[in-house]
């Protein structure tokens, strides 16, 4: 009797491992067009609403910049774990308890003309926030052994309650006709814009400065070669001193630092208040942007841009041709699945072989 197996490829080219992400987007914008003719759809109509006019003009551009920003500073941070080997899957949570965190201290200062020290500390509590949060699993991990996957991702419907109980109870805007939201943030709590007549702010310089750090982070210093060592040859990394356990808790706190730094970014930012549909799923979707960017810093920034232009394409074919907007789901989650399989095909060589031989 035969079965299939898949064995781990002795090398793996450095070209193969470049082209895989392209492989896997080509592969998305073919079942795109299945997707759209199967709905009754013009596929080149929907490509270019999709793909083409989000990057049209100036004000797709700045709306580009505005959704790239959460998803990269969250996918940098997951970047560092996954690299590590450690696998956190709830940046989701850590995103909306930066929010809180934030956000709470624009609440509580609101109309008591508090000066310019409010949005600097706002953004430290954001980051302490997420990174306290995402040191939960850490230490679930590494204390008792427990599946950081799963406690991770438990841990987003936490947040995502506290967060709903919150701005319907004790933070809600008594003035603001019975919605689920606090007060519109006052402007010494508000992110400054850059251009007027847009929503780009200073978000997004902080984002790519966050990019360069990361970049430098890990090409350029120990503890990037600790992190990507341990993720790689974990016994080569303990006969070198270093200690797993440690950069569990080093990688966790630093990307819910950033997915904190990135939700109070949001709301201070864009949103400007707290409420319940805060993020549309942006710390799932930096899952996706981290693989399609290889893990790296800079390969994060490329597939943000590309990812955030998919959200903005999907918001212009719900306008223009009455498509749902989950199509758009539809699509991250195809991507999310060739490039999985791309990088299995990549690393492994699918055989036959008898059941004895395996």
């Amino acid at each position: 009797m035969r079965r299939l197996v898949l064995e781990r490829r002795a090398e793996t080219p450095w070209a193969l491992t470049l082209a895989s992400p392209v492989l896997a987007v080509g592969l998305t914008l073919v079942s795109a067009v299945l997707v759209f003719l199967a709905m009754g759809r013009d596929p080149l109509e929907a490509l270019f609403v999709y793909f083409v006019m989000p990057v049209s003009d100036l004000w797709g551009l700045q709306e580009v910049a505005v959704k790239a920003t959460p998803l990269v500073l969250i996918a940098v941070g997951l970047a560092l774990c996954y690299r590590s080997n450690n696998w956190n899957i709830g940046a989701e949570g850590q995103f909306l308890m930066g929010a809180m965190a934030g956000g709470w201290l624009a609440v509580a200062t609101h109309g008591a003309g508090a000066g310019a020290w409010v949005l600097p500390a706002m953004l430290v509590m954001g980051a302490l926030g997420g990174a306290l949060f995402a040191l939960i699993p850490a230490l679930l991990k590494t204390r008792f052994g427990a599946n950081e996957i799963l406690t991770s991702l438990m841990l987003v419907y936490v947040a995502e309650l506290l967060l709903d109980w919150l701005v319907r109870g004790p933070w809600r805007d008594p003035q603001g006709f019975n919605m689920p939201q606090t007060v519109v943030f006052a402007p010494e709590a508000t992110i400054p814009l850059l251009m007027e007549g847009g929503r780009l702010n200073l978000g997004t310089p902080i984002m790519l400065l966050v990019v360069v750090l990361a970049a430098v982070l890990v090409a350029r210093t120990l503890k990037g070669f600790e992190i990507t060592l341990v993720g790689e040859a974990p016994r080569a990394a303990r006969f070198a001193g270093f200690d797993a356990k440690r950069l569990t808790w080093t990688v966790f706190a630093i990307a819910g630092g950033l997915a904190g730094l990135a939700g109070v970014l949001e709301a201070a930012g864009t949103v400007r208040m707290l409420q319940p549909g805060l993020s549309p799923g942006y710390g799932f979707t930096a899952i996706i942007v981290a693989f399609l960017g290889r893990l790296n810093p800079v390969g994060c920034l490329v597939a943000g841009v590309f990812l955030a232009i998919t959200f903005i394409g999907g918001e212009n074919a719900q306008i223009m041709m009455q498509m749902p907007l989950d199509v758009t789901r539809v699509f991250q989650g195809l991507l999310l699945f060739y490039v999985l399989g791309c990088d299995t095909l990549l690393l492994y060589r699918v055989r036959w072989v008898r059941r004895a031989e395996a």
